[in-house]
């Protein structure tokens, strides 16, 4: 391999000074190698760029974020004056140091991948050619996610401005944003690109044939080419690399060793020794305190936990963790809960007499009736004004600010450390999806529920058979969006889901969103918040970006 100049860009921390310097001027050192170790470090510095830091900086951690806290699965319990709290509740700032942080990261990797794309040289080696291919899959990976968040979805128009495509090292150039379409076409073709260069066979920590190929069926489901999402999941599927995880082991997915989970496609590798400081400020620490460290302050919804609660048997409900008080004794206590008019949780203690449930309220004793459901037994009482009000009999819970605690298992516990989490960029579970989603939308019934039904039977709850077995108000498309929301919560897919598919955001659940005069208690996919303001930092370094209504 000939000498080439590469840029290790690994960044433990950005200071303030830092976040204001424009990041195609983020070459650190300038070093020569002339061996593959060489481009196996500068495809390293890729990594990290994309992966963040123990600190919970760096792409993915603030892509989570972005990409999370303003979907209808989560609910903050207080108020803050962290940037997170404005795209919570739609109320986005243009100074938000998280959108610019993920800015700011993406670019550098980019322009990490730049350099080796430039000057490597293909043809070589088939372990070059790979690693060549990576800095395709991770550049296409780094502007799939940043024109997510900052240019509209596709299926509203390919004109809309994107993100400036930057695929040159030269500090000198400095591109304005380019459209939607365009950044789609260069990540489709990175894509192919690096699918054709991949061919060694590598662990899940890193990019491989079946990445690009996963990440293209995805791409492909967001451009509406359906055919080709089916066919580019296909070849995933087909590959025979990757399994689903058997029912038992599925509350535990994120639990496992990266390396030995046999359903991730591709995750971020993260390390206990170099990537973990406590866990404080990890994407963890907000979801849930577990032995003694995060903060546990942002939990499931209620929107989503009435999803996932309408078959008690979904192994899904594993990755929800509720925090059950105790009496003296360290017994559960029963209760009885419900969401009221004023999307404010109620809970009430129980007691039982000569066989029946009661609870008290304003010195009147409610009886807590059995109904049989379709699947499920149901429960209700009948209020003062002779309504039936519908309830969970669970247990009574720890609250914080009335919020009880459902914590949110997702992005914790690896290997049993608390907030210890390698982010998954694709795993198998997804290719069924998109090709249930893509079947939906070419009318093809009977494949669309042959995928949707393959999620469903590992999660251990009923199949569709037709759309008689729908819920009520349910079509096709609806229970396919449904399964996406179920399996990939918390994992960066569901807000994309909603606008890509021109859905209301519907966030009429208790939660922080909703404090203030004018609360979004419905998102409409044409709402200019869907997206991310351009940061404003990076604005006044480049004042020919156009910043977003």
């Amino acid at each position: 391999m000939r000498r080439i100049i590469y840029s290790i860009l690994l960044m433990a921390s950005f200071t303030a000074c830092d976040l204001d310097r424009f990041p195609y001027d983020a070459v650190e050192t300038d070093e020569l190698f002339a061996d593959e170790g060489g481009l196996q470090a500068a495809t390293q510095g890729s990594y990290s760029l994309l992966k963040g830091d123990a600190n919970g900086n760096g792409f993915s951690p603030q892509l989570h974020r972005l990409a999370e806290y303003s979907g209808d699965n989560v609910s903050l319990s207080g108020t803050t004056t962290d940037d997170l709290f404005y795209t919570y509740n739609y109320n986005n700032v243009t100074t938000s140091s998280k959108a610019n942080d993920l800015w700011r990261s993406g670019y550098r990797a980019i322009v990490s991948c730049n350099n080796v794309i430039e000057l490597a040289v293909e043809g070589e080696a088939a372990e070059s050619d790979h690693l060549i291919g990576e800095n395709y899959y991770l550049r296409a990976y780094a502007y799939f996610q940043l024109v997510n968040v900052f240019g509209k979805p596709y299926s509203r128009g390919r004109s809309n401005l994107g993100v400036p495509l930057k695929l040159t090292s030269d500090v000198e150039d400095i591109p304005d944003r380019h459209t939607v379409g365009e950044v789609y076409d260069q990540i489709v073709a990175d894509l192919l690109k690096a699918e054709s260069l991949m061919t060694v066979s590598k662990t899940n920590a890193y990019a491989t044939k079946e990445a690009a190929q996963a990440l293209l069926s995805r791409v492909y489901l967001y451009m509406e080419e359906n055919e080709k999402a089916v066919t580019y999941a296909d070849k995933v599927i087909n590959s025979g690399r990757f399994n689903l995880i058997p029912n038992a082991e599925l509350a535990k997915y994120f639990v496992k060793v990266p390396e030995d989970n046999t359903e991730t496609i591709f995750c971020f590798r993260y390390v206990e020794d170099s990537d973990y400081n406590h866990g404080w400020y990890t994407v963890g620490s907000l979801y849930a305190n577990i032995q003694g460290s995060g903060w546990g302050e942002m939990y499931a919804s209620s929107s989503y936990l009435n999803l996932v609660n309408q078959h008690p048997e979904d192994a899904r409900k594993g990755f929800i963790e509720p925090q059950y008080e105790l009496d003296e004794e360290e017994n559960r206590i029963p209760a009885v809960y419900w969401v009221n008019d004023n999307y404010n949780y109620q809970f009430r203690r129980t007691f039982e007499e000569n066989g029946k449930t009661y609870f008290t309220q304003e010195g009147t004793n409610y009886e807590v009736v059995p109904e049989e459901g379709e699947d499920r037994t149901l429960y209700y009482f009948v209020n003062g004004s002779g309504e039936k009000v519908y309830v969970e009999k669970k247990y009574d819970m720890y609250k914080r600010n009335g919020y009880p605690k459902f914590y949110i298992l997702k992005t914790s516990l690896q290997e049993n450390v608390p907030h210890l989490w390698s982010p998954v960029v694709s795993r198998l579970a997804e290719m069924y999806l998109n090709k249930a989603e893509a079947y939906a939308k070419m009318g093809n019934e009977g494949e669309a529920l042959n995928n949707v039904n393959v999620i469903r039977e590992r999660a251990g709850i009923p199949v569709y058979d037709s759309a008689v077995d729908f819920p009520y108000g349910k079509d096709l498309l609806d229970v396919v969006l449904d399964e996406r929301r179920l399996e990939l919560a918390y994992e960066g897919h569901r807000k994309f889901d909603v606008f890509r598919n021109n859905r209301v955001m519907n966030r009429r659940y208790p939660g922080t969103h909703l404090n203030g005069n004018n609360p979004y208690y419905e998102v409409l996919p044409t709402d200019n918040r869907v997206i991310e303001y351009i940061p404003e930092s990076q604005i006044n370094t480049q004042p020919s970006l156009i910043q977003n209504d």
